[in-house]
């Protein structure tokens, strides 16, 4: 059995709301991260993401690193 603490096994052990793409649309407006439905255990404070105002559409949450993308 792999040993799940060294470096080569860390990807296969990700928690269930480790997601770290999200698309959104101008009806999630005003965005915020962390999103509804993030165990609590894994949130951190609230910050408000200003993707509207990205010229490519997306952001990355500074706290998380979760990658937001804004859909036309």
């Amino acid at each position: 059995m792999p040993n799940p603490h060294t470096a080569e096994h860390q990807n296969q052990y990700q928690p269930a709301n480790a997601q770290t793409r999200v698309e959104v649309t101008r009806a999630d407006l005003p965005l915020h991260c962390p999103q509804p439905g993030t165990a609590l255990w894994a949130s951190h404070p609230r910050v408000f993401i200003p993707i509207e105002d990205a010229k490519d559409g997306r952001m990355i949450c500074p706290y998380c690193g979760t990658e937001y993308v804004l859909k036309a």
